[in-house]
């Protein structure tokens, strides 16, 4: 029996690869500073997996900024607007590819990202053309594997495999599908195979998650013959194919058929999948099984009892030398380490495991199974008692919260009246302008803002200064936003650090780390809140700072919330209780606030749900179960609202095609949708389906430093207005503004403003 993992957190323990990126970027680091933090990040990882007793370390699961962006590179599929900057620094073209690049010389828009399957993580769209051409262009996976290799650790390379690769990208010219590029696409991989194997590599992990996910046919095909290929081309190389994220489904028996060496499985997400191997005919005895039976999407501790019951089911059938431990999918959506810790209650924290106590009990489970002289029950024990305590422990439950919830009516996710209604009390209440403007809701956090918060909360800052501070900022933003001409103004956030964080640091029910860090995209992290107990609003969570802004204007002021659902997706969930009854609980915090904001005179409340698409299981068989609890939970959260007020939310980097009647369902008097990276095309589905409600397309890119030209956005409004009712449109960026810097802020407003005046304008002159 052996011991792997799917692959390991990249960000350092302290983010600094976060760090050194951004100082890159900057121009405050060079190149070779950069990859001296990446190399030590790198064999740290290897070298305490090799300490712990990791059978089989990944490689190549090291990132600057996403794996299929990397993918992209290595496989030399770059769009055509990046050749100019091909042949120069090519780590420059692979941020420019993520970021974006505008200079003196070169204006180039980043590639789109979107949701890595139902995760909080974020990767790069790859984009093909029908002529499309690959080639093997960046030999990382292979430095990576020397790199190890040159501390005598033999690793086992991780790639994501072909079709998957094919499947996560998009056509960027009509004619043809993605998946016609696979003849081209597999000699590529070829190359990369040879090169690994003449390096003397064993195993390969081929990351096919597209497996979990309800394929066709001719998709079905398409693995048959990718994996058909790869075996015929070379017999003697072990590929580890690792499916995570849910069963392998009715890609099962073709699964359990392919010429692979061992095949992945996520028993976290799907632990009756076993079952089914063990009983099928299509099983081939000489296929060796990966046991993903450690959590890597959430992080509590491991029930070793129930992974052992697990194990010997399985060893009833399979020699214990045809299995491996493993986690359930790559540790890379968990933070580093525990024993970083030192804050969280000891009754949570005995709960609780990292990727480092992952890595523990993944060495632990083997040792449980193979020591015959029981020298490792002391582990045994002290899990068992600690999954006991979870069980029994009071400060999980609220029974008021839990009769709360049962006692929710069906009028209780119902607004007072139908839309069109509460449109034209809100156009006489808000007086409002033809494509009227905003942003989302949050301003840049400069260095000065965040060291006043985390002064503050160390104690060094008092906190009548540090309110005076903020107090100041968001005077400073209202008469910025006044006086380029927006329409429906945001105080900024700027005693805000995380939008899941602030209101999970305010909830019952929720505890808090100090390093639990894990990567969203690029050199963005975020720290998710640990839902452990029924949730509950202890006192008004945003009213003080809205209310101040709003004193400061005659124009509205938005209420800034985050929504039941992304609060629940961006936490790390208990797993005691169906996740319908805890967003249910959310709901109803979040409803008290939009109360006790409509009473202190905000008339415009957004609650933002950019985590609704990312719910969505990945077979579509289970989507209505999730949709109809999702929907209701934030309408429970929003239907408190009286006609006059308006509720905005809103998504970013979602497929809305599916479940745009779900979206609608909603009942969001205007919702803000990503669509600049895109130019417009997720409004087809709205288009599409006549969405009845009002609209803001994002025409700001604000993952990318560089600012939208004036044309630019006129030509993306100019879009918008050819397939929505102009009375419905609003113009806004993509998200919020936090990560960007006041520079590009302002410039980038001020064109969107003064698009909107023109487009006013015209259409006045038409009328």
């Amino acid at each position: 029996m052996k011991t792997t993992i799917l692959g390991h957190p990249r960000i350092g323990k302290n983010r600094e690869l976060k760090k050194a990126c951004e100082h890159y970027w900057s121009g405050k680091i060079n190149e070779a500073e950069l990859q001296n933090v990446a190399t030590k990040i790198k064999q740290e990882n290897w070298l305490n997996q090799q300490q712990l007793g990791i059978d089989s370390i990944p490689s190549n699961d090291f990132s600057f900024y996403d794996q299929v962006l990397d993918t992209c590179l290595t496989l030399g599929c770059i769009p055509s607007r990046f050749k100019s900057i091909e042949k120069n620094n090519l780590l420059n073209l692979y941020f420019a590819m993520a970021r974006g690049l505008q200079n003196e010389h070169i204006d180039v828009t980043a590639m789109e990202m979107t949701k890595w399957f139902d995760t909080n993580y974020h990767y790069i769209v790859p984009e093909f053309e029908k002529d499309q051409d690959f080639s093997f262009f960046s030999k990382k996976i292979v430095e990576e594997y020397k790199e190890a290799l040159g501390l005598s650790i033999k690793t086992k390379p991780v790639l994501i495999a072909p079709v998957t690769f094919l499947l996560l990208g998009k056509e960027k010219e009509t004619g043809f599908h993605r998946l016609d590029l696979l003849e081209k696409l597999l000699p590529i991989y070829f190359e990369i195979l040879e090169e690994l194997s003449n390096l003397g590599v064993e195993y390969i992990q081929f990351d096919e998650p597209c497996l979990a996910l309800d394929l066709n046919k001719n998709e079905q095909e398409a693995i048959q013959y990718t994996y058909k290929s790869i075996s015929e081309k070379f017999p003697n190389l072990k590929i580890y194919l690792a499916n995570y994220f849910d069963c392998y489904g009715n890609n099962l028996n073709i699964a359990l058929q392919l010429p692979v060496h061992t095949l992945h499985l996520d028993l976290v997400r799907c632990s009756l999948q076993i079952d089914d191997i063990l009983q099928s005919e299509n099983y081939n005895s000489e296929t060796h099984l990966s046991l993903g039976l450690v959590d890597g999407r959430n992080i509590w501790i491991n029930n070793y009892e129930n992974s052992l019951k697990t194990i010997e089911k399985v060893t009833a059938k399979i020699p214990k030398d045809k299995l491996w431990i493993s986690t359930s999918c790559s540790l890379l959506h968990v933070p580093y380490d525990l024993n970083l810790e030192q804050n969280i209650n000891p009754e949570i924290k005995q709960w609780l495991a990292f990727a480092q106590q992952k890595l523990e009990e993944v060495i632990a489970i083997k040792n449980l199974v193979s020591n015959e002289a029981n020298d490792y029950a002391y582990l045994f024990e002290e899990n068992k008692l600690a999954n006991i305590n979870k069980s029994k422990s009071k400060i999980i439950h609220n029974p008021e919260v839990k009769s709360r919830v049962a006692n929710l009516k069906p009028e209780d996710s119902e607004r007072n009246s139908p839309f069109a209604l509460r449109q034209e009390k809100q156009k006489s209440h808000l007086n409002l302008p033809l494509f009227p403007t905003t942003t989302i809701g949050s301003f840049p956090q400069t260095k000065e803002v965040r060291s006043w918060r985390l002064q503050h909360k160390k104690g060094l800052l008092p906190t009548e200064t540090y309110q005076k501070n903020i107090a100041e900022e968001i005077e400073a933003s209202i008469s910025f936003q006044e006086d380029i001409g927006l329409d429906v103004l945001v105080h900024g956030e700027f005693e805000r650090n995380d939008m899941v964080e602030y209101f999970g640091e305010r909830l019952n029910g929720f505890v808090f780390s100090n390093f639990g860090w894990v990567q969203s995209y690029g050199s963005r992290c975020v720290k998710p809140p640990i839902l452990f107990g029924d949730v509950s609003r202890k006192e008004p969570l945003t009213v003080k700072w809205s209310q101040y802004a709003q004193s400061l204007t005659q124009l509205p002021v938005k209420g800034m919330l985050t929504g039941p659902v992304t609060i629940l997706q961006w936490s790390f969930v208990r797993n005691d209780q169906p996740r319908a009854t805890t967003c249910n609980q959310i709901a109803l915090s979040i409803r008290d606030e939009v109360a006790d904001l409509e009473n202190s005179g905000i008339k415009v409340i957004q609650i933002d749900e950019p985590a609704i698409r990312e719910g969505l299981p990945l077979r579509k068989n289970e989507w209505q179960n999730y949709l109809n609890w999702a929907v209701n939970a934030f309408k429970i959260s929003a239907s408190v609202a009286k006609d006059e007020t308006q509720i905005h939310t809103h998504m970013c980097y979602s497929e809305f095609n599916d479940i745009i009647a779900d979206i609608a369902k909603m009942d969001a008097d205007v919702i803000t949708i990503e669509t600049s990276r895109s130019e417009m095309e997720l409004l087809d589905a709205f288009a599409n389906f006549k969405y009845p409600n009002e609209i803001g397309p994002g025409v700001y890119d604000i993952h990318s430093p560089r600012v939208p030209s004036i044309s630019e956005i006129e030509t993306l409004l100019q879009k918008a207005s050819q397939v929505l009712p102009k009375e419905h449109i609003w113009v806004n960026p993509d998200c919020g503004l936090k990560t960007r810097h006041w520079p590009e802020t302002k410039s980038a407003l001020k064109n969107l403003v003064l698009v909107a005046k023109k487009l006013r304008q015209e259409t006045l002159k038409l009328a």
